[in-house]
């Protein structure tokens, strides 16, 4: 039977973060390395670098041939491999927008002695601040968003009716991920994307790389500011569970104001009681002071914005839309 120390331990979480953070895998390689090695290619103390790996060869994520003196990452450890630097390595590497926001766990006291976000305490500044002020951290954290978004971009675009609306506004769409899988399986839809200025800039390279230049725009803003008026549907991925209620209510108003009378918001989150877990909730909170919503919690929020619920749907493995119309005036 599992403890609560064995539950509490922080060796083998920290091991492996630090194994991802300095590409140990990768420098391995098939044919292993030996830690010797290995400490002069990350510039590390040998002597601290084997203490590592004999941990993790400790629980299954290093193999140790004796005969000559190599370590090897086992299939366990191949996970962090170069296949997936794009991808687990994201969440993992302490040096990347995901690996450094989960290590502010460490300040979770505090989150839950006041109600607000740890993030800040740890880095004296919030989660999207500190992404304005590292590129580097934005960088990998669009990355981290489409790695998370390519398996369930192309579902999101096939199970949802987007046929209906002739022009499709992401807002905070990022790199243009899920509006691309949108247009290729809606042949008679446009689309733009909103996001801040580096992300709207990556999503015009891959409108351009996906040859659809001609069907949709990426447009450099921010959901706190105006949006581009005329859509015929705001669509927010993934955004309104970064948020408390306060800043949630503020971006669901502008997507109305936009929108107008005739249009349409559709909100696509994990919902509490149908994907989402406990931990990832709880993450929300220490990291931006948001939360996971019921589908019930995201209809009185948006109730109070102007919009009208006029329907709900799981669209992917994790994911449900909640679709709702702008209230006539009056």
């Amino acid at each position: 039977m599992r403890s609560v120390r064995e539950m509490a331990d922080l060796v083998t979480p920290m091991s492996i973060r630090v194994a991802a953070t300095l590409g140990l895998v990768e420098r391995a390689g098939d044919g292993g390395a030996t830690a010797e090695r290995l400490a002069a290619e990350v510039g590390a103390c040998a002597s601290a670098l084997r203490r590592l790996l004999d941990h993790l060869v400790a629980v299954g994520v290093f193999d140790f041939d004796a005969l000559s003196g190599r370590f090897r990452p086992t299939r366990l450890g191949a996970q962090m491999g170069e296949a997936g630097r794009d991808g687990i390595n994201l969440l993992l590497d302490i040096n990347s927008a995901g690996g450094r926001a989960e290590l502010a766990f460490v300040e979770l006291l505090g989150t839950v002695t006041t109600g607000a976000p740890a993030y800040p305490r740890r880095y004296g500044r919030d989660f999207w601040s500190d992404l304005d002020v590292h590129p580097e951290l934005r960088r990998t954290f669009d990355a981290q968003m489409s790695w998370r978004f390519r398996a369930q971009a192309p579902q999101i675009a096939e199970q949802f009716d987007w046929g209906r609306f002739g022009d499709v506004v992401d807002v905070g769409g990022g790199d243009g991920l899920l509006l691309v899988e949108i247009l290729r399986a809606h042949p008679g839809v446009r689309g733009r994307v909103v996001d801040l200025a580096p992300a709207a800039a990556a999503a015009g390279e891959r409108f351009a790389a996906a040859g659809m230049r001609d069907r949709a725009v990426a447009v450099a803003g921010s959901f706190f500011g105006a949006l581009p008026a005329g859509g015929d549907v705001y669509v927010l991925s993934d955004i309104v569970h970064d948020w408390d209620d306060e800043h949630a209510r503020v971006i669901l108003e502008g997507c109305c104001r936009a929108a107008g009378p005739g249009g349409a918001v559709v909100v696509i989150e994990p919902v509490r009681g149908r994907a989402v877990g406990t931990a990832m909730d709880l993450f929300m909170l220490m990291c931006f002071g948001g939360r996971e919503r019921t589908v019930e919690e995201l209809v009185e929020l948006a109730g109070g914005c102007g919009l009208v619920v006029s329907g709900s749907s799981r669209v992917s493995e994790g994911r449900t839309a909640v679709e709702f119309a702008v209230a006539s005036a009056g």
